[in-house]
């Protein structure tokens, strides 16, 4: 799917010029975040754990749909677990993010990199696995009450959507206050989920599923594994 428009302006969000630009629309820093140390750093060393996560939910030769470009080396890591026999589909409203991935994952076959809208995928047919990583966060909550149904709305039956992003950490956590402040700096949307379970954020088609969650970190990230019936 090609965006509507040549300009960058007309198919980008609001939310993401005004908040993200330094991160995902800035031509020469975008390069220099796209690195798995950078991630890590972010992550408070927790991003290999938390991709693990995810490829345990994996198998060769699967479907997975993954909503936005991620930073770091997640992608490649999905492509190779689900191998040569399996096929990514990757998608980001950022003509930038779409031509940095396109690039990173130019060796894997089964990696298919396209501009796309989560809030409303354009994708053919239904996936074994959705891989929402550190997505919801990045959006306000209205979105946030679109993203997550059509995220469900593409696993096929027996299939899974794998959601990995904040959660709110445990009081005594010594962090809480500094991530409470970085967010209110840099990521303004993140106190949804604070405040909110991903399966709220799913609406009337969070019934079809099998929720079960769990956090780490203590408690400053969850995995939400959402399996259909």
């Amino acid at each position: 799917m090609t965006p509507p428009s040549d300009s960058a302006a007309e198919v980008l969000p609001d939310y993401l010029r005004s908040v993200y630009n330094w991160a995902y629309l800035t031509p020469w820093l975008a390069p220099l975040l796209d690195r798995q140390l950078v991630v890590q750093t972010i992550l408070w060393g927790n991003a290999q754990k938390l991709i693990d996560e995810v490829l345990s939910e994996l198998a060769p030769g699967q479907t997975v749909f993954q909503p936005a470009a991620v930073y770091g080396d997640f992608s490649r890591q999905v492509a190779a677990a689900i191998g040569p026999g399996g096929r990514l589909e990757v998608r980001d409203i950022a003509p930038l993010q779409v031509n940095l991935t396109r690039r990173k994952l130019a060796d894997l076959p089964q990696a298919h990199v396209a501009w796309g809208d989560a809030a409303a995928p354009a994708a053919t047919g239904q996936f074994d696995r959705v891989a929402c990583f550190f997505l919801l966060h990045e959006v306000p909550d209205d979105m946030k009450e679109r993203i997550a149904p059509a995220m469900l709305s593409l696993v096929a039956p027996g299939g899974k959507a794998v959601f990995v992003d904040y959660h709110k950490p445990r009081g005594w956590h010594p962090l809480k206050p500094l991530m409470r402040r970085i967010f209110e700096r840099l990521e303004p949307f993140a106190f949804g989920l604070w405040d909110r379970e991903i399966e709220a954020w799913a609406g009337p088609l969070a019934q079809e599923f099998t929720w079960r969650k769990r956090t780490r970190f203590g408690g400053l990230y969850q995995v939400v594994v959402a399996e259909r019936r």
